[in-house]
């Protein structure tokens, strides 16, 4: 055989192993496709949540809980959650957040009786949070991408904080203690593209904010927060009526008993109601007598009616650098020469309030703030 026929030969085969090689991993990567679509669409297992051995929680995955019916992604909760929702919510970087609770049969709440009306909830019950952003912020029914599912779970008088991260897919979440950086992109209401490093906190940080008298508690039931009405189907009613009729809370009173904070976005709303009700939701979680920063005098409490406690004239404790070249938390009138909205403005480390959960600043709040102080007198 001739050198020439021998080259043909070689290369012929050559080409043919090649080929087949290639076909069978566009046939592995076509088989790997439709795995993946599989698991996209799968739906959440059928999981009665008072089955639960809470004592092997947390579980490593979402799904093993229950919560949610359907596509895990879609978030429907299933007959046994309630939904809840502040009249004012905490800034996470623009996060979008869905709020359930679930508390064992033949259980439920009660209010106590201090400032705001905090929740006394019975053992096992499970607090569920979860923050996603839309990719269009115009259309917020829209496509989603979820980030996180935060529980809180109570257990033997104890409450504990478990975080779970959503993958990339959108079809499961796992526990990590430790927390993660994800990168997050959207469109803002203006049509404008947003990219921040999102920050999931780690297991550990958790109680920096949900800490009273050095306890773990939860930070957005009380009653105050829910005293007014949300859409339950097409059907709105008071979430205190509501929980009250679905036998989650006992003994309420009527509710103009209890404050009703307003939403700090309602433009309707006093400005100073908007303000207080802002500087509580984001701030009195720590700024309280029963927070980690009681001892810096400044307590921001919707309820609060002290100038001094609220900053006004207030000179800091220790703010150290984070009280910049300023002297008064508010000064009044002077908004751009007050502590509070210097240290609301920035992100450096150490002068930034909140010192977590977020990595970007809140430019609308930190304009209601602004508007506030420069109306006092």
């Amino acid at each position: 055989m001739k050198f020439s026929q021998r080259y043909f030969i070689i290369r012929i085969l050559f080409i043919s192993l090649i080929s087949g090689v290639a076909c069978s991993g566009e046939k592995e990567q076509e088989k790997t496709e439709e795995e993946q679509v599989q698991i996209e669409y799968t739906d959440a297992p059928d999981i009665n949540i008072a089955a639960i051995d809470f004592d092997q929680i947390p579980f490593k995955t979402l799904s093993e809980y229950g919560f949610f019916k359907g596509q895990l992604r879609a978030l429907n909760p299933n007959g046994e959650l309630v939904k809840y929702e502040p009249s004012s919510s905490l800034f996470t970087d623009y996060a979008f957040k869905s709020r359930f609770i679930w508390m064992p049969e033949g259980t439920s709440a009660s209010i106590k009786q201090d400032i705001g009306g905090s929740f006394e909830l019975p053992d096992q019950t499970i607090i569920i949070k979860n923050f996603y952003y839309p990719l269009d912020f115009r259309n917020p029914e829209g496509e989603k991408r979820i980030i996180e599912t935060r529980l809180m779970v109570k257990r033997q008088g104890i409450w504990e904080a478990f975080p779970y991260i959503w993958n990339d897919d959108q079809t499961e979440a796992a526990y990590k203690v430790v927390g993660a950086e994800k990168e997050v992109k959207w469109k803002d209401l203006n049509g404008n593209e947003q990219v921040i490093n999102y920050i999931v906190p780690n297991k550990n940080q958790c109680k920096s904010c949900h800490n009273e008298n050095e306890v773990m508690v939860p930070i957005g039931v009380k009653a105050k927060y829910l005293n007014h009405p949300i859409l339950y189907g097409e059907e709105s009613k008071n979430q205190l009526i509501k929980w009250s009729e679905t036998g989650f809370l006992e003994n309420i009173q009527d509710i103009n008993h209890y404050t009703a904070m307003v939403d700090y976005n309602d433009a309707s709303q006093p400005l100073e109601l908007r303000a207080k009700a802002y500087l509580d939701i984001n701030c009195a979680h720590c700024h309280r007598a029963e927070g980690p920063a009681s001892t810096s005098g400044l307590f921001l409490d919707y309820e609060e009616t002290d100038p001094l406690k609220l900053g006004v004239f207030k000179t800091p404790v220790a703010a150290g650098f984070g009280a910049g070249s300023f002297k008064y938390a508010i000064y009044p009138g002077k908004a751009d020469e007050s502590i509070m909205t210097f240290r609301m403005s920035t992100n450096k480390v150490g002068a930034a309030m909140p010192e977590i959960g977020r990595v970007s600043v809140h430019e609308e709040g930190v304009e209601l703030i602004r508007e506030w102080i420069n109306g006092m007198k």
